[in-house]
């Protein structure tokens, strides 16, 4: 759950810190006061998008951070490790965002990328706000929270994995039958060029062998000549170098003192002699079986002719030819033989059996599930002041299957009685869409995993006997969920939402003449009577300040 929240220079905020615990909280204040401004800052932290404009005038940087304790929750603990941020059972959520509008995140004080915040995010916080009165018009969102409500994300995912991998094989298929004349003719044309690579049979460091080779082979006469001078030269009769060697020797033994100098020296002449012995013998052995080769000649730049003209066919360099060889098989084997065409209908055959038995098996939770969940709000709008409608989930099977399944998931609603069940933008009112968007959310934030419920104006267009129900509910949601303590924050207008929470907390703006601020400070005993007070009708009254006392103290 949501422990402390730090904002620091975002949009109107100077400066707040803010402390909370389990149950259920609400941020009340005058129209216009920044209210939703805290939710905004826990959106930023949450991985929300970011701009320049939310830094406060003359600022810097606008800098949020978010602790949460995630004991009870071991998904958001093993996400952590996972991603090796886990510090225990606490962990900080951090967002800057600079003037110049670039902006960090921060899980733990180490930087990671928006899309980690988000997605740990997602595992602390469920947000819903009056803007989700809308979304609950379209089906996908239907779709989600039956899903959700199932506890059937985790198949729905596979089912969108099994007709993906499905699709991309049936593509496969349609663009080779869409193309098989096509197909045959590179077909034939990749093995005619690997023929002609596989009779050429290249080896690897082959090309630089054979040009060495060519190289000595053309410069024979050159090599033999300059081998006979050499070994002339070593040891070829008076004044060559072995006999100097031999007289040096002579000189240093002939000495009668011996210096460690001469010492030294008479080594080094006696291994450079030995060196030289050795090098003449090589050399000879080298004149002895050097071969001028004519034939051998022809046959290396014949072979070398042969493969510079094969890489300039195929625009490569010569060295590059066996990779070539390589990449054109692996294209002639996607291609594949004659009857590959055949056993791709088999895979695609095989893949939609594997995606219709998950899908199936994803029909028959939601099947389940939305009675189940349509009867829960039901009984919930009976409470809202809506005693006849009726809410279903309708599953239309579809004619064609598609990532999300077998069928179309809408939320159908009748508002009287005998009256058929219809679309919700078609039959419902605003104020009814309201309700029935509240008790679509109590519902599915029942079965929620998240320790933390956020509810955003929620209740626009209730009022009334039907405002207590709502507190009510709100406040059940603040109460143990899943053997965990729960957690609801809510932005609230109405007193008897207010009067049900557990604490209350009151947005005030200020200003000093040059610019305004806005504060926050959660209210005590009195305060908060004051506050249910004002909500009920503006100025305070010894008879408003009453009922803010009986609904303050009205049993549970």
């Amino acid at each position: 759950m949501l422990l402390h929240l730090s904002i620091s220079q975002f949009t109107l905020v100077d400066q707040l810190e803010l402390e909370f615990g389990p149950g259920t909280s609400t941020l009340t204040g005058e129209t216009g006061a920044g209210k939703s401004i805290t939710l905004d800052a826990l959106g930023l932290a949450l991985g929300g998008r970011g701009s320049a404009e939310l830094v406060r005038a003359g600022a810097n940087r606008a800098d949020i951070s978010a602790t949460f304790d995630i004991s009870g929750y071991p998904n958001a603990s093993d996400w952590l490790k996972s991603q090796e941020l886990d510090s225990g059972q606490e962990v900080i959520l951090r967002r800057t965002i600079g003037a110049d509008g670039r902006s960090r995140a921060y899980i733990n004080g180490q930087p990671v990328t928006l899309l980690q915040q988000r997605t740990l995010g997602e595992q602390l916080i469920d947000i819903h706000s009056q803007h989700e009165h809308q979304s609950l018009l379209k089906k996908e969102t239907h779709r989600r929270l039956l899903d959700e409500f199932a506890q059937a994300l985790e198949l729905a995912a596979e089912t969108r994995s099994r007709y993906k991998t499905w699709q991309d094989q049936y593509r496969r298929y349609r663009n080779l039958a869409d193309s098989v004349e096509e197909a045959e003719a590179r077909r034939n044309l990749l093995q005619y060029q690997l023929r002609e690579l596989e009779q050429l049979d290249l080896s690897e460091g082959e090309i630089e062998a054979l040009e060495s080779e060519q190289r000595q082979l053309a410069n024979a006469g050159d090599i033999l000549n300059g081998s006979y001078q050499l070994a002339a030269l070593l040891s070829g009769g008076e004044g060559d170098i072995a006999e100097q060697l031999h007289r040096a020797l002579q000189l240093l033994s002939a000495m009668p003192e011996q210096a460690p100098a001469l010492v030294e020296v008479a080594q080094m002449l006696d291994s450079a002699r030995i060196q030289i012995d050795e090098a003449t013998a090589t050399l000879s052995r080298h004149i002895d079986r050097f071969e001028m080769d004519p034939e051998r000649l022809s046959e290396v730049e014949e072979r070398l002719s042969a493969i510079y003209q094969a890489a300039r066919r195929h625009r490569v360099q010569p060295s590059e030819l066996p990779a070539l060889q390589r990449q054109l098989q692996e294209e002639l084997e996607d291609i594949g033989t004659e009857d590959t065409l055949e056993r791709l209908a088999e895979t695609c055959s095989k893949l939609e059996k594997e995606f219709r038995a998950v899908a199936a098996k994803l029909s028959e939770l939601r099947r389940g599930a939305a009675i189940t969940l349509a009867e829960s709000v039901n009984r919930q709008l009976v409470d809202l002041a809506m005693p006849h409608a009726k809410v279903e989930l309708a599953l239309q099977a579809l004619d064609k299957p598609c990532s999300h399944g077998l069928e179309e998931v809408e939320i159908l609603i009748s508002t009287n009685p005998g009256q058929p069940p219809r679309p919700l933008g078609k039959i419902a009112s605003g104020g009814e869409l309201s309700r029935v968007s509240l008790a679509v959310q109590v519902v599915t934030a029942q079965t929620s995993r998240t320790p933390t419920l956020v509810f955003d104006e929620v209740d626009v267009g209730i009022g009334g006997a039907t405002g207590d129900v709502v507190g009510r509910l709100l406040r059940q949601l603040g109460e143990t969920r899943n053997g965990c303590s729960g957690q609801v924050i809510c932005v609230t207008h109405l007193a008897q939402v207010a009067a049900r929470a557990h604490r209350q907390y009151l947005v005030e703006k200020h200003s000093d003449g040059e610019q305004a601020f806005v504060a926050l400070r959660e209210l005590k005993n009195g305060e908060r009577r004051e506050e249910i007070a004002r909500m009920l009708g503006g100025q305070p009254s010894p008879q408003s300040l009453a009922h803010a006392e009986e609904m303050l103290t009205r049993p549970l």
